[in-house]
């Protein structure tokens, strides 16, 4: 025997090869063989060679073999024959002296990677011995009706909202959850090796490894392939049959402990039972339906099929059998797109994929020192499994590209070597592709994290292929919003007359607005009060009723936003007077810190100043707001510095004027804003918290009415003014704002003015 050729000599079989036997049930005409080699490659053999596989021993020569294989076959072979059988066994590496020649084994692209054995056959027997009997009929069926009760509990009536909720709340059970969850995948596994060895096979060794962008873990079951069908589907649905087990279990524990984070594990089970019946991967579905057809290996007709398919496609004669071939072409046409897409959304998405990665990451690697630090060890130990699920996807989408575009090229050089017309039309297609790339990878808006917001559909997918949005990013210092209205103290008039501030469009500094009127002069508020504040709300409310009278209200706060809450606080200031010759000022200045990512940041900022019946007053109300993302939880000390430079408003005196006040709140947000630049956790301008930046709407208004006394009405919406300046920052994810254009608007018989910002 030579690595080229088969001589006259004795044959023998090459060293580990196994003869699994025929395919029971096979989907082949003249039926099929498996044979596996010493690597572990499964080779599927005819009738033919299989039967002279089977009679070689290492003793008889070509013309023995061929007597013994025509005996065994019953159709008559002459040495001839026999040596060109045998040398299609040489090719494959299964004679002895071919090993060198044989080709490589298999390498398919849905194959798990980075494999690592737990178990060797021995353990394997070992730790399987237990649940045998699970199979047992008297035992299978009440289990399979007890979890279908299981099922209609949790789906139907009890949900699985509750057991979320308390899961994530509390890092203890969530990380519980998790180790059940591995240990039921697991489970799923020795189902199958069970199972094997139920029906009469040895199952071999366990493992683990990297299936796609997730870990798997593995039960080598090959010997299965010498049972019969119905054996062979029973190895193939031990694995949720053991899911279904585990449901079952943790239904019984939840019915004494009565806490519903167990509900969540049979809801994993649940999902992970849909997820393996999918016949597109190598999961539990995929061999079940390579079971049912007979057709061991189905990946390796997706070529012939689809040349049959395709318009001038060769039409050779199938070697499967009418029903066999109808399962097998029906389950290319679904899974060919499904495959395409899968490869094209891996290498189109990647940019978005890296980016939210990165931005999630780098917020969680941020928290885990304070939070291992400060011996809160549950939570640490989730954030590194966050961590890792966020590595994995990124990791499997870079391993497909490549593995993508390693195939690729092998098999273009292969099928134009030595042809200069399919040469160019390679160098052609290449340049394609690597056009394409750059074309989706090259940065025009995608490298954004993903959304809460975004749709995910796939129309989106494709409107964001076709054209890339580009975003806005926030700003790397903090945002300050103002709202300022003044009232004079006789009333709105074209000399003296009310004032607030309305942004220019498209970014254009901010204008005054003045507005002047005359009117009757109303006997009381026509509206009720402000309502006190909500939760993170901050508000200043200033009522005067007393002639003469002096009425000032501050309020600010710090807020801190974590954990991905949505940002809405609202801060607002209110100065209403009805009496004469009086002062009314309120003044609310609040800081809200967003710590890491939030997908809703909608802050309010509103402002607004009204006087009924009061000649001569003074009436003025200023909201000042600052937004800001950071990266980390504000230390103390740090906290401590924003307030005490908060607490500066509280030396806003009486006797001072609305432009000294203005100017004691703007140099308040000055401190503010030194101090968190100074702080150093102030988000980097790359990163973001919220989904898009605002575009300026709104309305302002003014009117007036005749009687005894003047009067007006103007209500603006106001936006950003940074460093105590006019011009108003852009809305960004740091603080979206909206702002205003004047219209009309129907008169009123009170004095106001009003000014707010809102996303």
């Amino acid at each position: 025997m030579t690595a080229t050729g088969v001589t006259g000599g004795a044959l023998a079989r090459a060293a580990g090869v196994d003869l699994l036997g025929p395919v029971h049930g096979s989907g082949y005409r003249d039926g099929a063989a498996l044979v596996r080699r010493a690597d572990g490659q499964m080779v599927q053999l005819g009738p033919l060679l299989y039967g002279l596989l089977e009679c070689i021993d290492g003793r008889r020569s070509l013309d023995e073999l061929a007597a013994a294989t025509s005996e065994r076959l019953g159709r008559r072979l002459d040495a001839d024959q026999v040596r060109a059988l045998a040398e299609k066994l040489a090719a494959q590496g299964l004679l002895a002296g071919t090993e060198s020649a044989a080709p490589p084994r298999a390498n398919p692209l849905l194959a798990l990677r980075w494999k690592v054995l737990v178990t060797n056959p021995a353990i394997t027997r070992r730790l399987i011995a237990p649940f045998t009997f699970l199979f047992r009929p008297w035992l299978l069926w009440p289990v399979l009706v007890a979890f279908a009760a299981v099922c209609w509990f949790v789906l139907v009536e009890r949900g699985v909202a509750g057991a979320t909720a308390e899961a994530f709340h509390s890092p203890g059970l969530l990380l519980l959850v998790f180790a059940l969850g591995v240990l039921s995948a697991g489970a799923h596994e020795i189902g199958h090796a069970a199972a094997c060895r139920y029906g009469g096979a040895e199952p071999g060794g366990m493992g683990m490894g990297l299936y796609l962008v997730w870990p798997a873990f593995y039960t080598d079951v090959t010997d299965a392939y010498r049972l019969d069908r119905r054996s062979r589907l029973r190895v193939d649905l031990a694995g949720l049959y053991l899911n279904a087990v585990v449901a079952v279990l943790t239904m019984a524990v939840w019915l004494v402990v009565r806490r519903d984070a167990l509900l969540l594990l049979v809801a994993l089970q649940l999902l992970q039972m849909v997820r393996q019946l999918s016949p597109v991967i190598r999961a539990d579905g995929y061999h079940i339906l390579a079971d049912t057809t007979g057709v061991p290996d189905l990946y390796a007709h997706i070529g012939p099929t689809m040349k049959r398919l395709l318009p001038g496609g060769r039409r050779s004669p199938s070697a499967l059998t009418g029903r066999a071939r109808a399962i097998v072409t029906v389950w290319v046409l679904v899974v060919v797109p499904v495959l395409l897409s899968l490869m094209l959304g891996a290498v189109l998405l990647l940019p978005r994929l890296v980016t939210t990665a990165w931005e999630s990451g780098r917020l969680i690697a941020g928290r885990l020192p304070d939070q291992f630090g400060s011996g809160d060890f549950f939570a640490g130990l989730a954030g590194l499994l966050q961590l890792l699920a966020l590595v994995l996807p990124v990791l499997g989408s870079v391993l497909v590209t490549q593995r993508v575009a390693r195939t690729g090229f092998s098999k273009t050089r292969a099928w134009s070597a030595g042809r200069p017309g399919r040469r160019t039309v390679a160098v052609v297609a290449g340049a394609a592709v690597v056009a394409g790339l750059a074309w989706a990878w090259w940065p025009s808006g995608q490298y954004e994290p993903v959304r809460a917001s975004d749709r995910g559909t796939l129309p989106s997918f494709v409107q964001m292929l076709g054209s890339p949005q580009t975003t806005v990013r926030s700003s790397s210092s903090p945002a300050p919003v103002l709202a300022l209205a003044a009232i004079p103290q006789d009333g709105p008039t074209t000399e003296h007359p009310a004032l607030f501030l309305v942004p220019g469009p498209d970014g254009e500094p901010a204008t005054a607005v003045a507005v002047d009127g005359s009117g009757t002069v109303g006997t009381s508020f026509p509206f009720r009060l402000p309502s006190a504040p909500g939760p993170g709300d901050t508000q200043a409310l200033a009522v005067n009723t007393t002639d003469g009278g002096v009425v000032y209200d501050i309020s600010y706060a710090l807020i801190t936003v974590d954990d991905g809450a949505p940002v809405t606080n609202t801060n607002s200031a209110f100065a209403l007077a009805s009496c004469h010759g009086c002062t009314t000022v309120a003044v609310s200045f609040q800081v809200v810190l967003v710590v890491g990512q939030s997908d809703t940041i909608a802050p309010i900022n509103a402002a607004g100043a009204l006087n009924v019946d009061c000649p001569s007053c003074l009436t003025t109300a200023i909201a000042y707001q600052i937004v800001v993302t950071v990266s980390e939880q504000p230390s103390a000390e740090l906290q401590a510095k924003l307030r005490d430079a908060l607490g500066q408003l509280d030396s806003i005196t009486v006797d001072a004027s609305p432009a000294e006040v203005l100017a004691q709140v703007q140099a308040v947000q000055q401190q503010v804003q030194t101090v968190l630049d100074d702080s150093g956790i102030v988000a980097d301008e790359g990163s973001t918290s919220s989904s898009a930046a605002a575009s300026p709407t709104g309305s302002a208004s003014s009117s007036s009415a005749s009687g005894s006394g003047s009067s007006s009405s103007a209500s603006a919406t106001a936006s950003a003014e940074p460093s105590g300046s006019a011009a108003p920052t852009s809305s960004d994810a740091a603080a979206s704002t909206t702002a205003a254009e004047p219209t009309t608007a129907s008169p009123s018989s009170t004095d106001a003015a009003s000014a707010s910002s809102t996303p």
